[in-house]
């Protein structure tokens, strides 16, 4: 039992260690983070339904986790490569829309929950 406890803790070490580089060394990622923790934040201000919660929780964890899979792919390609090639840039480039289309996903998510919240608040 205490060897798969270890094997476990190493396993959860390396991925937090994964998380880390990515919040420490990508610049879209602290955005994201930023911005994850105002619409939290957000969310206890306007106390927000359960199911309000729920699509706010998935569309920030969407963007990142597709953050974290676009430093991967970009890292490894860099790894690959330092020459320019066709097929590097079209791995990077399509990455790093999955992320945007995330990205305009939990936007629009956000506003379908925030706006109608802020307009009552405000009339």
């Amino acid at each position: 039992m205490g060897t798969i406890r270890r094997k476990l803790q190493k396993s959860f070490s390396f991925a937090i260690e994964g998380i880390l580089y990515t919040l420490k060394t990508q610049p879209n990622m602290r955005i994201h983070f930023g911005i994850g923790l105002l619409a939290v934040a957000c969310g206890f201000v306007f106390k927000i339904e359960n199911d309000e919660w729920l699509a706010l929780v998935i569309v920030i964890g969407f963007v990142f986790i597709l953050e974290i899979i676009n430093t991967a792919i970009e890292t490894l390609v860099d790894l690959y490569t330092e020459e320019y090639h066709h097929l590097a840039k079209v791995a990077k480039d399509t990455a790093a829309g999955a992320v945007m289309v995330a990205a305009i996903m939990s936007i629009c998510v956000g506003l379908i929950i925030f706006l109608p919240k802020i307009i009552n608040w405000f009339f």
